[in-house]
């Protein structure tokens, strides 16, 4: 067994999950991806608020942990295309527990936070997966 295979499962499994899954658009890449297989394109438009630089980071990132999975054609243009693993496609009931937990306490939170109302929500392009 490697040092680094130790250091994992001595890890608390709340904080492994936060760096395989945490940053500003990782959740909604993959709640977005949850519907399906989508192009870059397809993802920047879901995400208007993320940008170019920061939605390829979290997209490699994702591919990296085993999450995403990016195939790309051999045409011209050229064509990528992300989908989940089955790795990725079990956070399902992860993303919907932070759905729901977010829909249950958007008050509690707005308040917290200094917000009036809770007019800012889904401007990260959070939608339900169809």
């Amino acid at each position: 067994m490697q040092k680094e295979e130790i250091k994992v499962r001595q890890e608390c499994p709340v904080e492994m999950t936060i760096k395989v899954i945490g940053g500003r658009w990782k959740c909604p890449i993959i709640h977005h991806l949850l519907s399906g297989t989508k192009r870059f394109n397809e993802l920047r438009k879901l995400i208007p608020a993320a940008s170019q630089r920061m939605l390829t980071k979290h997209l490699r990132e994702l591919e990296e942990h085993g999450i995403v999975h990016r195939k790309v054609f051999a045409e011209v243009p050229p064509k990528t295309e992300y989908s989940l693993t089955d790795v990725g496609r079990s956070l399902e009931p992860v993303m919907w527990a932070m759905h729901d937990w977010a829909v249950k306490n958007l008050d509690f939170v707005a308040v917290h936070q200094g917000e009036t109302s809770i007019k800012n929500i889904g401007q990260s392009g959070c939608r339900a997966a169809s």
